[in-house]
């Protein structure tokens, strides 16, 4: 994968600085609206994480850790960081998780994008879809293992469990990621990693940016599993729309196997990542409580956003890519 072209100061410093081009110190991190659309800040802070996943072809792989690119990310952080706790962040969290998890996810109201791909998408729409999942589905899984390591006991158990699953339980055709790419296939997209980065708008880079965020620092451990708890406990029905309005669509059973896996496999999930995953992990830190229901109602309030941008994109007959496919 190659660094996408940039959107901006701030990614035009980081492209010039990461391929070797005459150094100048980095602009100044200034945002005028709200960063979850911010084109220039979420291109700039997801190729910051992306330097601790795969990195890009054209960048050494040292820049994971240069010292000039921490300093420019921990900028970059500060607003998106601001936004999403004065956001999301709950004024009291007191209680079971599982059970203030539920109470979230009841009350939460967003537009539902899977009812509409269900019964009303045509085949571009859902192409445009799944072209935007990609960016977060080619890595399914992978920010949320950062938390393996900072975890023990019960807790620790419960996220290798569900990793395992969305790793193909030892079978490389079976990961999720690798299903995803057939789904990819059926609507003639291409399936390398990475590959729509440069075309998804700010919302899709913003809803794996956060992911990453709580990923890379040890101190939002609970806000990621919280996050990931989330994920799981609202993606059985979702899929199981997504499915229908694939095979309505043409898909055969390969094509809408990511889909229909999810269906099944999230329902047993949606228990392990709120009772042994984060029940747990609360019982031996609960000053955490707040922290997973931080990151939960990022992952909630972030999709919605993504459904709204899609949805009002859709309904205006325009696209939410930035560029032709």
């Amino acid at each position: 994968m190659q660094l996408p072209p940039p959107r901006g100061p701030l990614t035009r410093w980081l492209t010039d600085h990461l391929t070797g081009r005459p150094a100048v110190p980095p602009p100044p991190v200034v945002v005028t609206g709200e960063p979850w659309a911010d084109e220039d800040l979420q291109l700039a802070l997801w190729c910051c994480y992306e330097l601790h996943y795969r990195g890009f072809d054209d960048v050494d792989q040292a820049s994971e850790w240069d010292l000039e690119v921490l300093a420019f990310r921990a900028e970059l952080e500060r607003p998106w960081t601001e936004w999403l706790t004065s956001s999301y962040r709950p004024e009291v969290a007191d209680g079971k998780p599982s059970l203030l998890l539920k109470q979230l996810i009841e009350h939460d109201d967003g537009p539902s994008l899977s009812a509409y791909l269900q019964r009303h998408a045509d085949l571009d729409e859902f192409r445009e879809f799944v072209l935007n999942r990609s960016v977060y589905q080619l890595k399914e899984a992978d920010p949320h293992s950062f938390g393996i390591p900072r975890l023990d006991g019960a807790a620790k158990t419960a996220l290798v469990e569900i990793q395992s699953d969305e790793y193909g339980g030892g079978r490389p055709e079976r990961m999720h990621a690798e299903l995803f790419r057939t789904t990819m296939s059926w609507l003639g997209l291409d399936g390398s990693y990475g590959r729509y980065v440069p075309e998804v708008p700010a919302v899709t880079l913003a809803v794996s940016n956060a992911m990453s965020l709580f990923a890379l620092h040890r101190r939002w451990v609970g806000a990621l599993i919280g996050h990931l708890a989330a994920f799981e406990m609202t993606s059985t029905l979702p899929n199981r729309r997504y499915a229908g309005g694939a095979v309505r669509l043409g898909a055969d059973p390969a094509a809408a196997r990511y889909f229909t896996e999810h269906v099944e496999a999230d329902a047993v999930h949606e228990q392990i990542a709120a009772h042994d995953l984060c029940d747990s992990y609360a019982q031996d830190h609960p000053e955490a409580v707040a922290d997973i229901v931080f990151g939960a109602a990022c992952s909630l309030g972030l999709d919605n956003l993504f459904a709204a941008q899609l949805l009002s994109s859709w309904d205006a007959d325009k696209k939410s890519i930035r560029t032709a496919s």
